[in-house]
């Protein structure tokens, strides 16, 4: 084992930008690794430099989510990145530090070994974010080591001597600051000789040591430290005077509880006004397109069909965007850190740990990523069991199903007045109401089938921050994408389909009534099972096609009116009022607060056990949990609601 130290000096990797660079000779793109550990800024910086030209991708074989995107050079040029997941070292414990270390390495059939490498280390921390530098650098790719949140340490009195870092490293060093863009020219200058090639001539392998030997490594980064003269910064005074609060064992959960309370008062309140204009802007374009089309079997598909579906669900779009900023806004200001860590005291008695909370609260998007992001948990008792309870938090395709629901049974009055109204605490209510579902699925596995030793939690606190407007717009762009793309392919095939069911088959000639339709048919073959939860037919077509996703049951409950004629016209709370008592209404939430309404769930979740076993389980688990808790709902809410 060689002890950690730097080579020969070598050529500094950045040449002089008023030199005219040649085209790189090459037959396959460029592309550069960025490589770092958590909360060090990478995704700032890939964002800063790829815009929007990006996407998210797995890796085939594996769950492990990365993102490739193009930057785009001074000259034109092009060069590809991807962001690696972030890692403390290169040896790997868990499935995406095992994906980044053999990726780095070249290790990976599917994927080619990088042609350099984009180091970036969290500069107030450079004391543990140094060790890093040793296994990376002792690759011999061409390295660019960025220094960054260079602002916080100047702001908080940190210094550090970039040329003596740079010189003990034998590596190009910047000091940026990825948010502010600051210092990223050096980072295009690095990407122009990279693909100019004028980085790979004859870079000899830096003798740096590989993890195992971690003491070594940890001395090592402590001398370079000394070396560039690093005064490390001190904690900044706000952030150390709000964790005293946010993190103090009483005021730190209340304070967490009331900001989830402002957040879903404020989903409904704020809201509003842009879902009221996109419910206008659509039944508006219904009744033009009505008025313009001639009376055929194509306007009845577009408009009855089609429009009712999609539209149904488009206009919720603005409430799904509201939470994710909120969610963007407390991530990126390094509050959700500390509200994992107060989980993590709630979450031990229940058999998890603090690690389980961040794919737990993924799960508020979609239970596809949240199953993904279980890689970061090494015990795999641990980790199935965090599998199995994600899909009860409640992601964003149930809010459009449960917005509906309350907008067309639950009056909008007070209930702490100024500060929470009916609707806003319902939908509290239902979260909280599948968080508790969760911990209690948890605690049910991890004491009997999934039973094992509490495993240590470490969490890295980062500083408060402001969140950029930057990063909170792409986020939120993303997020968009996402809904709508799935609005136009799986709602819009759905609503088609149901469509189609709805006029077949022809009795004389002529459309049949719609309990009399195959999709009518379909809805009376189950309508006996679901008829004690107070459902009936209608209800139960929309079951069945939200199996392809949660919110698709609204669009399908559009296009059914839409065919019955009550959607534009009298809109879908008054007809889903026709067909669901509040009782109904009632078991008909508790349901989707349960069931695991959702194929693409099913099948990750195969993916990620390595078999059928688990997701069998899972379905039949909580389809069970939903229906009995569906009908002592129902029996509840029709005694007291009557």
């Amino acid at each position: 084992m060689s002890s950690c130290h730097g080579g020969a000096p070598r050529t500094n990797l950045l040449p002089n930008p008023a030199i005219p660079l040649p085209r790189a000779a090459h037959d396959h793109p460029i592309i550069v690794a960025i490589v770092g550990p958590p909360n060090s800024g990478k995704s700032t910086l890939f964002n800063r430099l790829t815009g929007l030209r990006q996407k998210v991708a797995n890796f085939p074989g594996v769950t492990v989510e990365h993102r490739m995107g193009k930057a785009k050079l001074k000259d034109e040029q092009e060069v590809f990145l991807v962001d690696l997941p972030g890692v403390y070292s290169l040896h790997p414990r868990a499935e995406d530090e095992q994906v980044t270390h053999d990726v780095l390495k070249g290790e990976r059939p599917d994927f080619p070994k990088p042609d350099a490498v984009i180091l970036i280390l969290d500069s107030t921390n450079l004391g543990r974010n140094l060790v890093l530098a040793a296994p990376i650098l002792s690759l011999g790719m061409p390295t660019l080591i960025l220094l960054n949140m260079a602002d916080d340490l100047a702001l908080r009195g940190g210094k550090v001597d970039v040329a003596a870092l740079s010189a003990e490293l034998n590596s190009p060093v910047a000091l940026v600051s990825a948010t502010k863009g600051t210092g990223i020219d050096r980072v295009q200058q690095f990407l122009l000789a990279t693909a100019a090639k004028l980085s790979t001539v004859a870079l000899p392998r830096v003798e740096l040591p590989v993890l195992q030997d971690v003491p070594k490594c940890r001395q090592w980064a402590a001398k370079l430290g000394v070396r560039a003269s690093y005064k490390a910064p001190s904690p900044p005074l706000w952030t150390r005077r709000l964790d005293t609060v946010f993190l103090h064992p009483i005021a730190g959960p209340v304070i967490f509880a009331a900001v989830v309370i402002a957040v879903f008062q404020s989903i409904f309140s704020w809201a509003q006004p842009a879902m009221e204009g996109l419910k206008q802007a659509v039944a508006a374009s219904g009744h033009w397109m009505t008025s313009v089309l001639p009376d055929t079997p194509f306007r009845s598909l577009l408009i009855d069909g089609v429009w009712s579906g999609v539209g149904a669900v488009v206009v919720f779009l603005p409430q799904i965007l509201l939470l994710f900023l909120f969610i963007g806004i407390l991530e990126d200001s390094g509050y959700l850190a500390r509200a994992a860590l107060i989980a993590d005291r709630t979450m031990a008695k229940f058999g998890l740990q603090g690690k389980s909370f961040i794919p737990l609260l993924s799960s508020y998007a979609c239970a596809v990523p949240a199953v993904m992001a279980t890689r970061v948990i090494e015990n795999k008792r641990d980790r199935i069991a965090t599998i199995m309870i994600a899909p009860l938090m409640t992601c964003s395709a149930r809010l459009p199903v449960y917005t509906l629901l309350i907008a067309a049974f639950v009056p909008n009055i007070p209930i702490l007045r100024g500060v929470l109204y009916l609707p806003a605490a319902t939908m509290l209510s239902l979260y909280v109401l599948g968080f508790l579902a969760a911990l209690f699925t948890a605690r049910m596995l991890k004491s009997t089938i999934l039973k094992s030793q509490r495993s240590s939690f470490v969490l890295e606190m980062p500083p408060y921050r402001w969140p950029t407007l930057r990063s909170l717009a792409l986020r939120l762009i993303d997020r968009a994408k996402i809904f709508l793309t799935r609005a136009g392919t799986v709602i819009l095939l759905v609503a088609i389909s149901i469509w189609v069911l709805a006029h077949l088959p022809l009795q004389h000639g002529k459309t049949p009534p719609l309990e009399h339709s195959y999709a009518g048919m379909v809805g009376k073959g189950v309508e006996p099972a679901i008829k004690p939860l107070g459902f009936n037919w209608k209800i139960g077509i929309g079951l069945i096609t939200s199996l392809a996703a949660r919110e698709v049951i609204v669009g399908t409950l559009g296009t059914i009116y839409g065919i019955e004629g009550d959607e534009p016209s009298e809109g879908l709370q008054k007809a889903v009022r026709k067909d669901l008592s509040p009782a109904g209404a009632v078991a008909l939430l508790i349901f989707f607060a349960f069931a695991m309404q959702c194929f693409s769930t099913i099948a990750i979740v195969k993916r990620e056990t390595g078999g059928w076993k688990w997701p069998i389980f899972q379905f039949s688990y909580m389809l069970a949990l939903a229906y009995s808790g569906s009908w002592i709902a129902y029996r509840l809410a029709s005694h007291f609601l009557t």
